[in-house]
């Protein structure tokens, strides 16, 4: 007979267990009609004041039944680098995309979000049959896709995506907190904490704000930036 604690770990093993094979839902149905390699593509950083946005496409030939995976936005900030890693030894290819500061401001961060999406399903080794977006459709890719919305929680690739675009977007944030300490960039990885527009106001934006937001602009003008490079 089961302890209460024996009985508590098998019931949430077996609740987890049911939600990996529930997000697996679309990866079956699309081998079910004879795709083997079933991509999910999803970005990260659309929302900060600095920094790029990063997009991650992975290639699974197989589930990827690896505990604790969902939408990057859920799962622990620990966590995620654990399972980022076994993302990247367990899916058949993985890859990066990123889009710049200057590519934001030029493009808009939609464009800028599907340029790095793009890329980084450019840069696998191996192409996806399928492809499986969070809502976004990637004119680019000539393969049939799936576009669908909240991908992050309801498809496996499309949350391994997310996680391992997640860990890395985050590590370049560190990176330009060691060339540029005094914004904080690597505490709130460039979204708009009250941390970040103490400093933003004191300091004034740097060349890795985007210029687009309206707290950037808003900090360009209080130092007597010209009012047209904060456009």
């Amino acid at each position: 007979m089961m302890t209460p604690k024996q009985r508590k770990a098998k019931n949430a093993y077996e609740r987890e267990r049911r939600r990996l094979h529930r997000i697996h839902a679309f990866e079956n149905a699309a081998r079910e009609k004879g795709f083997v390699y079933i991509g999910g593509v999803d970005e990260v950083g659309r929302g900060p004041l600095a920094g790029p946005v990063v997009a991650a496409c992975v290639v699974a030939a197989e589930p990827l039944m690896i505990r604790g995976l969902n939408d990057s936005k859920q799962v622990l900030p620990l966590h995620r680098v654990e399972i980022a890693e076994t993302i990247k030894e367990k899916c058949a290819a993985w890859s990066i995309g990123v889009a710049s500061v200057e590519e934001i401001d030029r493009l808009n961060i939609y464009w800028a979000s599907v340029l790095a999406m793009e890329r980084a399903i450019g840069a696998l080794c191996i192409a996806p049959q399928y492809l499986i977006t969070d809502a976004v459709r990637i004119r680019s890719f000539l393969g049939p896709q799936e576009p669908l919305i909240k991908g992050d929680a309801r498809s496996a690739t499309v949350a391994a995506a997310s996680i391992v675009a997640k860990v890395h977007r985050d590590n370049l944030l560190v990176e330009l907190h060691r060339v540029d300490p005094r914004y904080g960039f690597a505490d709130h990885k460039g979204y708009a904490t009250p941390e970040h527009l103490r400093a933003l106001k004191e300091h004034g934006p740097s060349p890795h704000h985007r210029s687009g937001w309206w707290r950037v602009r808003e900090a360009q003008l209080q130092f007597g930036f010209d009012a047209a490079a904060a456009q």
